[in-house]
This record gives structure tokens, C-alpha cells and sequence, in this order.
């Protein structure tokens, strides 16, 4: 019985190759297929188009034990996955009375006429198998390549696909004898080149040397570097030591990049602010200008954000910092909008206004025009005013961002809730982008 030891996934549709929308189907796959102790070696996505559907499968299942495929299974004439696994296996298309039934169901149950289109939906390879799908029309398929590979065709859409996975195809699958165990740890504030030298400098050696086990590797997005633990054996080993060795492993990482670490697994830095402002029973408000609410959309993004969240302010133009903050126009005309005074005049109006724990202000020249010499685009002051039990106090960090509009802005959100989340851990580091920095000061009464 073959054992499904390397896995390939293939995405299928004119609508990823030409990147009008986003393949999160291979990441979640992937991972699944890790925690089995499969591990997956390409990813592959290809048009609709029958000719290269039919080779991605026949060269995928040559090399990988295990073929997972998502996408082409609807009822139009771009929708080319069982066309091309008929080719793979040489054989005739069928209906499956079974898929059929459950077809005529659906629409059943809707009160609607079922499209003569539809009916594509309920053809298989003559020796393939139809896979339920209770959530959508696409009735998914699993067959044995020529080569022996296990292949499974799974619709598209997420939530149809997902619990066709985990009901009908993890049943299928026979994982190595061996184990595979990962560990996720999140940082912000440090960048990949730097975590990367600090790995370098390890007593023990590069902790990113391929040959190691754990292996250790990092992933950069969004200004957020993942550092990635694997331990991989492809025999039976005992799961205590090797979470031991895992255990050690990790203290040495966070010890190296404290207070870098915000999270493990895939937690966000706007949950992991959420969940420390809950604890803690502490609220936080922002005021944005250049990031245009953007800082506020990331924290309520989180559910249960409401516990912690009261309410942001955008005042992207100075007649909004004065009304609705109470900055002064003595001081915007004295330093400008992109100054430490204003971002904490903004900061301190915040807090008042919105009687919150932890109040952020941001302003920022974001471009492509508006900068100087002086302050050039991507100049962003960022202060957080915070409330103590001896009084409250608040400081400003300035930051110079490079890249798009886009980018500037992003990174300023980033740079903002980071600032946010170090004082809530009470603990202090430079961040990605920093330049200067106005030490703490009490706030009046």
C-alpha cells in the first residue's frame, strides 16, 4: 500500500495564473497536509486550458505520492478538471448516479429548476470515485493515477472545499511512519536580514543551516517576519523528546529576538493586542491622519474587538485636528502637520475625547507629492499617549518609510500598533523604519 509521503497542489483557473484573485487554497492544504506529516513539494497553478491541466496532472502524479487539486469542477465550458483526469487515465467520462441524485437535491431543496448545464457536474472517469459535496454542485473526485498517486479534484470555493477535505479525502490518506512537528513564532519591529544574522551567531551553529533538525527558516510579509521550526524524521521517534527539543529551541529563538516575538501559530499582531488590552481590562482609541483609518480597521477586524476598542478619529486635514482634537493652531502653524507636537497633540486629544486607556496618533507625509528636503515622503510621526495609575504620559517615534503610497501607509499602521503592543508588554525596541524618537512626557491633568 503506497504511502503518501510528498504531496503537489495543483490550482487550476485563468483567474489565478492572470492574478485577479488570491490562491489561499494551497497555503490551507499544505498545512493540513503537514500536520499528517506529509509534506507537500510544489505548488503549481495553471490556466483553463485542457492541454496543461492534463500535463500538470500526469507530471505532478510522476513525482508526488499525493496530488490535490482545487478549482475546474464547475458546470461551464472553462471548467476542464474532469475532461483532463479522463485524459489522464484514458478513459470515458460517466454519470455517477449517486452525484446526480445529490445534484437534483440541491436544487430541490432551493425550490429551483436545475440548469441542463448542471449536469456536466455529475460526470466521472469511468474507475474515479465522486466525492460529496453538501455545501456547493461540484461534487469533488478521487482516483489512482497511472503512476500509482493518489489524485483528489476538490471545487474552489473555500467552504466548500475545506470540509471536503477533511471528510472525505483525509479518511484516504496514509501518512509516513515517521513525524513531522512545526512551531510558528511571530515577530514585528525586527527584519529578516536581521533575524537571519542573529540565527547566524547561535552557540551551536547557523540555526538556518539546511542540514540541522529542527530546520529553522523565516517568511517575511506585510512587515511581519514568521520564524518557521521543523523537526522531520521519516521514522517512529518518541513525541516527548522531540517536544522537548522543540521546547529548547524555542526559548533560544525568543531569547535572541525579545521583544521582537509577539505570537505563535498564525495570531496577528492586531489579536494579540486585542487579547493583551482585554487582560489587562484597558482600552485603546486611535487618531489618524495619512493612514485614513486604517490602524482602526486592523484591530476591529478582530473579533471581539468591541471590549477593546472605543473608536478612532480621522482628521486628515488640519481644520479636523483643531475642531475634533484640540491641536492648536499655533502649533500646526509653528511645526507643521508632520511633527512630534502635533502627532502628540493628536495623541493627548484622542485620549480626552475618547476617555480610552491608550490613544494613537499618526500624521505623515504618504506622497507621491508633499515632501521636502526637510521632510521627505515617508517621514511619519507616530505617538502613543497612555493613561498609568501616576498619571498619564505619552512619546513619539519618527519614521522614515520607503516605497509606494501604499506601502507607506501600510508600514505606518504596522509601526503604530507595534508601538502600541511593546507598551503593553512594557518592554522597549527600536522598530523597522525609526529615526528619532521624543522621550516619554507627563500628560497635564
Amino acid at each position: 500500500m503506497t504511502t503518501h509521503r510528498r504531496a503537489a497542489i495543483l490550482s487550476i483557473g485563468d483567474e489565478l495564473t492572470l492574478g485577479q484573485n488570491l490562491d489561499t487554497n494551497s497555503r490551507w492544504l499544505a498545512d493540513r497536509l503537514l500536520s499528517f506529516g506529509i509534506v507537500t513539494i510544489e505548488h503549481a497553478t495553471v490556466p483553463d486550458d485542457l492541454g496543461a491541466i492534463t500535463h500538470a496532472f500526469e507530471r505532478l502524479s510522476s513525482t508526488a505520492d499525493l496530488v490535490l487539486s482545487t478549482g475546474g469542477l464547475g458546470p461551464t465550458d472553462d471548467d476542464l478538471t474532469r475532461q483532463s483526469l479522463a485524459r489522464l487515465l484514458s478513459e470515458e467520462l460517466v454519470q455517477d448516479a449517486e452525484a446526480l441524485a445529490a445534484l437534483r437535491a440541491w436544487y430541490t431543496f432551493r425550490y429551483r429548476e436545475m440548469p441542463a448545464t448542471n449536469l456536466v457536474q455529475a460526470l466521472r472517469p469511468t474507475s474515479a470515485t465522486c466525492l460529496p459535496n453538501p455545501h456547493g454542485t461540484a461534487p469533488g473526485l478521487a482516483l489512482t493515477a497511472p503512476t500509482g498517486a493518489l489524485v483528489c479534484a476538490l471545487p474552489g470555493p473555500p467552504r466548500e472545499m475545506q470540509p471536503m477535505f477533511e471528510d472525505h479525502v483525509r479518511p484516504r490518506l496514509r501518512p509516513p511512519p515517521g513525524l513531522v512537528r512545526t512551531r510558528f513564532l511571530r515577530t514585528v519591529g525586527l527584519g529578516e536580514s536581521a533575524i537571519a544574522e542573529r540565527f547566524a551567531h547561535h552557540p551551536s551553529g547557523n540555526l538556518m543551516s539546511r542540514e540541522r533538525n529542527p530546520l529553522v527558516g523565516t517568511t517575511a510579509s506585510g512587515g511581519i517576519v514568521t520564524c518557521r521550526i521543523r523537526f522531520e524524521s521519516a521514522t517512529p521517534c518518541n513525541e516527548d523528546a522531540v517536544a522537548h527539543t522543540l521546547d529548547d529551541l524555542e526559548r533560544d529563538i525568543r531569547s535572541m529576538l525579545e521583544p521582537a516575538v509577539f505570537a505563535t501559530g498564525d495570531a496577528t499582531l492586531e489579536q494579540t493586542i486585542v487579547e493583551l488590552l482585554t487582560e489587562r481590562r484597558e482600552t485603546c482609541a486611535t487618531a489618524e491622519s495619512c493612514t485614513g483609518g486604517m490602524i482602526a480597521q486592523r484591530i476591529t477586524s478582530v473579533p471581539g474587538a468591541s471590549r477593546a476598542f472605543l473608536g478612532g478619529l480621522v482628521t486628515y486635514a488640519n481644520e479636523m485636528k483643531i475642531a475634533h482634537l484640540g491641536v492648536a493652531e499655533g502649533v500646526l502653524a509653528e511645526h507643521g502637520a508632520v511633527s512630534a507636537p502635533v502627532a502628540l497633540a493628536m495623541a493627548r486629544g484622542a485620549l480626552s475625547a475618547t476617555g480610552a486607556t491608550h490613544a494613537l496618533a499618526v500624521t505623515g507625509i504618504a506622497g507621491p507629492d508633499g515632501g521636502t528636503p526637510e521632510k521627505p515622503v515617508g517621514t511619519v510621526w507616530i505617538a502613543l499617549a497612555s493613561r498609568a495609575a501616576h498619571g498619564a504620559n505619552a512619546h513619539a517615534r519618527r519614521f522614515l518609510f520607503r516605497g509606494s503610497r501604499d506601502a507607506i501607509r501600510e508600514w505606518s499602521a504596522l509601526a503604530a500598533l507595534a508601538m502600541l503592543r511593546l507598551a503593553l508588554v512594557e518592554r522597549d525596541m527600536a522598530l523597522l523604519g525609526e529615526v528619532e524618537r521624543q522621550p516619554p512626557s507627563p500628560l497635564p491633568r
